[in-house]
This record gives C-alpha cells, structure tokens and sequence, in this order.
C-alpha cells in the first residue's frame, strides 16, 4: 500500500524538467509522476506537452499505449491479475471475469471503498499449475476462487 501526493502543478514541473533533456525522458518522466501522484491525470498533459515539445495527442497517445499507466490513482490495494495465455489456459480468464463482475467493476476500476483496484498484467511466470496475480507487487501463485476471494478480502 502507498500513498501519493495530491496532484500539485508545480511539484509535477519537477518532476519532469530533469528529464526534458535524457534521450528518451518522456517515460522516465511519467513513471515519476506515477511514483509520486499514482497517475498521470489529464493535467499533466499539457505540462508533458510543453516540456517535451510534443503535441497533447501524442503524449495521450503514449499515456493510452502503456497499461501501466493511469489516469487516476489506484485503490489502496493493486491486484494484477495475469491476463497471459498459459494463465488463461489454467481457466484464469473466466476466474478474473468472475472477480471482476462479482465486485461489479472493470479492468482498472476500483472498488467503491477505494480499498482495491483490479488491473491486468502480462505474464508473471507463476503460472505452471494454476494462474497467478500480483498483490501490492506481491507474486500469488495458484490461485482458485477460495484463494482469490482470500486476498481480496484481505484488502478490506
């Protein structure tokens, strides 16, 4: 679990100007504004824009291509759930899509409580027996639906 900052204009001017000048800052950059506010929210666009000399689409474009990325910040909790054909071959798909629709949200959503947010990942190598996930970065091997019920329960 971790805590971001507020969104503050300035501190994100920060954040980004040490990277204008790096070959290929941008996404050094939005993985700082990341670290710092938990996403990067429209806001940040035009700051991005400016300091990079790039046109608000394109940095949409590249904050849209990364699913690492997001718009706003996560849950207290992140459960990565592994979207990988070898997990969904282990029934993974239709345990994420149980989850997902059981807790009444979408990839990416979070929870009404703000204490969990669901988001896919792509491949984790856990993977050989069940399917696997990431709680809070941590790996979760062999998961069911008794065992996935468990973490998410853990986060309330």
């Amino acid at each position: 679990m971790h805590e971001y900052s507020a969104w503050d204009d300035e501190r994100a001017g920060e954040i980004i100007t040490p990277w204008c000048t790096a070959e290929g800052g941008t996404l050094p950059a939005l993985h700082a504004l990341m670290a710092e506010f938990g996403a990067v929210p429209d806001a940040a666009v035009p700051l991005l824009a400016q300091q990079f000399n790039l046109s608000r689409a394109e940095i949409r474009g590249i904050i849209s291509f990364y699913h690492d990325f997001r718009r706003t910040p996560p849950g207290r909790h992140v459960l990565k759930l592994c979207r990988a054909e070898a997990c969904q071959s282990m029934h993974g798909a239709t345990l994420a899509e149980n989850l997902l629709a059981r807790l009444g949200l979408t990839w990416g959503a979070t929870t009404t409580d703000g204490a969990l947010t669901i988001e896919p990942v792509y491949c984790l190598g856990l993977c050989a027996v069940a399917p696997a996930a990431l709680l809070d970065e941590v790996p979760q091997g062999r998961l069911d639906v008794a065992r996935l019920d468990r973490l998410v329960a853990a986060t309330r």
